[in-house]
């Protein structure tokens, strides 16, 4: 039985690219599209799929409040979140909202694939950045830092010798957002260079060998 698939995307050349991806594949359908959630309760009647493929920022009704619609009238069509970064405060939106997984645009049409068919067979899917994400809202953090998980993810990648551009590789992110988190790691530790930064680092954060 083929996977049915609804798409919601404000780009048009995104949605053909998926929906070229899904005609190359037998275990999927394309149900249809939709460039915003504004009609996403007759969308899911007349279509009725079985995973949806929700983009989170659309202009007028966004992929979080097409979450939230779906899983009120349609709890069994699972929504498989799909965005560019991966943003803390709506990753965690959806996931509280009852989305099935959380996808970055950059992954491979593989592992696109493979998600929507894990999400169809009742797994929970999830990219490793954002995964990461998941287990430092569950990790208590270190009285004597001042610093937020994912400020100090960077600065112990930063003090491992790593390039702003190969921490941001690393993290899933924007050269920009590990720039933006070197500058409240500036801000929060009083220093104004990476070696005072990094000294720091040593002194408070780094774990006894």
């Amino acid at each position: 039985m083929q996977i049915k698939v609804f798409i919601y995307d404000d780009s048009n050349a995104r949605r053909d690219s998926l929906k070229a991806l899904l005609e190359l594949s037998p275990e999927v359908v394309f149900a249809g599209e939709g460039i915003n959630c504004i009609n996403v309760l007759q969308d899911m009647e007349q279509h009725f799929p079985d995973v949806v493929l929700m983009d989170i920022n659309m202009p007028e009704s966004d992929g979080i409040e097409g979450l939230k619609k779906i899983k009120e009238n349609f709890p069994h069509i699972k929504v498989l979140m799909q965005t560019v970064f991966d943003d803390s405060d709506k990753v965690f939106d959806c996931i509280r909202n009852g989305a099935s997984g959380y996808i970055l645009k950059k992954d491979s049409p593989q592992r696109i694939l493979q998600a929507i068919q894990e999400v169809y067979d009742g797994g929970a899917v999830m990219n490793p950045g954002i995964a990461l994400k998941v287990l430092e809202y569950f990790q208590p953090q270190k009285s004597d830092s001042p610093l937020s998980g994912r400020e100090a993810e960077v600065l112990k990648l930063l003090a491992d010798g790593l390039s702003y551009k190969m921490v941001a590789d690393r993290l899933f992110l924007s050269f920009n957002t590990v720039n933006t988190h070197v500058k409240h790691i500036y801000e929060k530790l009083h220093v104004s260079s990476l070696g005072e930064a990094i000294a720091f680092y040593y002194r408070n954060m780094h774990p006894p060998r």
